[in-house]
């Protein structure tokens, strides 16, 4: 599987990660994600991403794979934003988040420890930003990163103080590579896409679609991509290779319950990079026709 180089932290990653929301959410049982986790690990997949506040994802990937624990980087978050305001946001939570999820995942350090979607405000306490740099300091985290979306991110990146950035970018969803995807690439960030193939919003009926990707649903529906037109496979590759052939972006995170969907998700690369006239095409069609409303959603 290609690698690239997350901006400053030097990290190799694989351009496909895992995101660990689902099997906690989802309540996965141990075996399954057991089968997941080194069916990705032996797929070429070398990135994890969860957090703190995803039910038992922490300990169900320290159980799964903490063995091997060597062969990929270990990326969590602490605090939340649905969870905590601006002024539980304390220096405190950020030891205290760390300390558990590394006795959950059986691990003594983090590659990557990010603060999760705290706001703008929130950004602006010394005192916190200080906590998370700690953990770099005494080698707990590797590296610091934000994600985030919105007015959020540009405020994180604007600090010049993380490593990285986590933030929506795909065909539903481009306010990213306007206006964050720049700044952060001219501060040497790694940049992480969530939400890459826009929680496939164009297969779903509108009663069975979650909410949270309602509005992808809608507007892609507006947007029309040829690029969609055609049968699963197709325009899932699709809508991942235009993830990727991003300007700034190293790696894609994407989670799934099903083990044989990492072979499935690799495969779907092999069709090579996206074209850049196919990929002009796409941000044209955004221009076009996106609304002033049409923000990175969390």
């Amino acid at each position: 599987m290609e690698t690239r180089r997350l901006g400053k932290t030097g990290m190799m990653v694989s351009v496909i990660g895992f995101g660990a929301s689902e099997i906690g959410y989802q309540n996965v049982a141990p075996r399954t994600v057991e089968t997941l986790l080194n069916s990705a690990l032996d797929a070429g997949l070398n990135v994890i991403d969860t957090a703190a506040c995803y039910d038992a994802s922490e300990e169900l990937i320290g159980r799964a794979i903490g063995h091997r624990r060597n062969e990929y980087y270990l990326l969590t978050k602490c605090g939340h934003a649905k969870g905590l305001t601006a002024r539980e946001w304390t220096p405190g939570i950020v030891a205290m988040s760390l300390a558990r999820s590394l006795k959950r995942m059986r691990t003594d350090y983090v590659d990557l420890l990010q603060f999760h979607s705290c706001d703008a405000e929130t950004l602006r306490d010394d005192a916190l930003i200080a906590a998370l740099a700690r953990t770099r300091e005494q080698g707990l985290a590797r590296a610091i990163g934000y994600s985030g979306d919105g007015p959020a991110a540009l405020a994180a990146i604007a600090l010049g103080v993380f490593d990285t950035l986590q933030i929506s970018v795909n065909l539903a969803d481009q306010e990213a590579l306007e206006r964050a995807l720049p700044e952060a690439a001219a501060r040497d960030m790694g940049v992480i896409a969530k939400r890459p193939i826009a929680n496939a919003a164009w297969l779903q009926s509108r009663w069975s679609i979650p909410e949270y990707g309602r509005p992808y649903r809608r507007r892609l529906r507006k947007l029309d991509y040829p690029a969609l037109r055609g049968d699963r496979a197709a325009t899932i590759g699709a809508a991942l290779r235009f993830t990727l052939a991003a300007p700034g972006v190293h790696t894609a995170i994407i989670g799934t319950t099903r083990p044989s969907r990492w072979e499935e998700n690799a495969a779907l690369l092999k069709a090579g990079p996206m074209p850049a006239g196919e990929f002009a095409a796409i941000r044209a069609r955004w221009r076009e026709v996106a609304g002033d409303d049409w923000v990175g959603l969390r």
